[in-house]
């Protein structure tokens, strides 16, 4: 979807009988799931029975002339399937062949079936989640996935920029962990950036703050990385002279008595309201933000301002609202609404017939 915004022609080749079963999960309008309509948009569906030779055929034709192939089978699959690395790089030398997997082509995890919530717990999000809890929790979205898509995106613009200055076709390897673990592993797990070190705790881990508290009438957020952002935090709290206090006048001295922080903070937060706490922290140019509903964030007014949000009229389902492409072009603008998710090999016939294939053929293909 990512590359598809930004200009490429992607063809989804699905199963004819029920294809991506997203089309069917979650949130529904006239039987169009609104995950598959949001991370679908401006593709081509194409529905082939793999197990077909006629319809292996069809791949092969539209990998000759393909700049990138992306599959998500688990290792061998792809292979058995006949569409395997090896065999389409016979088919066209200078493809860019790129493999998701959950945990890579090796490993005692290899072989098994990979989820989200699978990679989040073997990675350690689950725990990191913890924080002042008494047991660890996923995060309430699909984060693993949606990272290594991210990921996959920039590696495949890399490996397209390498082939334009002669390197040639290549094979690209994303797992699921590996991309998780080079996410979180900045500030998630700095404790095990030291060898020999790994059980000391010096201090509290950042993303291990639970930054969140309670108002009189809902939440927010409040922050403080450098010294001066706490004296402006200290200031709009009402409190100036915790700022002064030797504990915590240092961010090592922060991390090191969160606790005895978190609790005076709490303490005066619960005071008065969210929009009251917001203002105060806004006019001491200190670290805040109301923690909004979902609701709430379709009508925030950065939000709307920024229109990071779009509506457009699909065929069947309806007014649909989506985010739009978060990258911002100067000279080469993404488009977002270029063409609705597409129905289940609704431009089957037409890109069978680009590869000059005849009614016959095609009817042969589809059955």
């Amino acid at each position: 979807m990512l590359l598809a915004d930004q200009g490429a022609e992607v063809i989804k080749i699905e199963e004819p009988n029920t294809g991506d079963f997203l089309r069917y999960s979650g949130t529904s309008r006239e039987s169009l799931a609104a995950p598959f309509l949001t991370n679908n948009r401006n593709k081509l569906s194409v529905a082939l029975d793999l197990k077909r030779p006629e319809a292996l055929e069809v791949v092969y034709k539209l990998v000759e002339t393909a700049d990138v192939f992306v599959q998500n089978f688990r290792p061998g699959v792809a292979d058995r399937l006949g569409v395997g690395e090896a065999v389409l790089r016979e088919k066209n030398k200078n493809l860019i062949y790129v493999s998701i997997s959950g945990f890579g082509p090796s490993g005692p995890y290899a072989a098994r079936r990979v989820y989200d919530s699978v990679v989040q717990s073997v990675g350690g999000i689950g725990h990191l989640q913890k924080g002042s809890r008494d047991r660890p929790e996923l995060v309430r979205t699909v984060m693993a996935d949606k990272v290594t898509a991210q990921y996959a995106a920039q590696g495949i613009t890399a490996a397209l920029l390498a082939r334009e200055r002669g390197k040639g076709g290549q094979h690209v390897e994303v797992p699921m962990l590996d991309a998780t673990l080079a996410w979180i592993w900045p500030d998630g797990m700095t404790d095990l950036t030291f060898v020999g070190d790994e059980n000391v705790m010096r201090a509290a881990r950042v993303a291990e703050l639970d930054l969140i508290f309670a108002t009189q009438d809902g939440y927010i957020m409040v922050a403080s990385v450098s010294d001066a952002e706490f004296v402006a935090f200290a200031e709009g709290l009402g409190r100036p002279e915790l700022a002064q206090d030797e504990r915590f006048r240092t961010i090592q001295g922060r991390l090191t008595h969160w606790k005895a922080l978190a609790d005076i903070i709490r303490k005066e937060l619960v005071k008065h309201k969210t929009d009251y706490w917001d203002a105060r922290f806004a006019e001491a140019d200190a670290v805040s933000a109301p923690v909004n509903s979902r609701e709430q964030v379709v009508a925030d007014p950065q939000v709307m301002e920024s229109e990071i949000l779009f509506e457009y009229q699909h065929s069947a389902a309806g007014t649909i609202r989506q985010p739009r492409h978060p990258i911002r072009f100067s000279a080469t603008p993404a488009d977002s609404a270029r063409s609705e998710a597409p129905v289940l090999g609704e431009h089957t016939k037409a890109i069978l017939q680009a590869l000059d294939l005849s009614d016959g053929e095609i009817e042969q293909i589809t059955g």
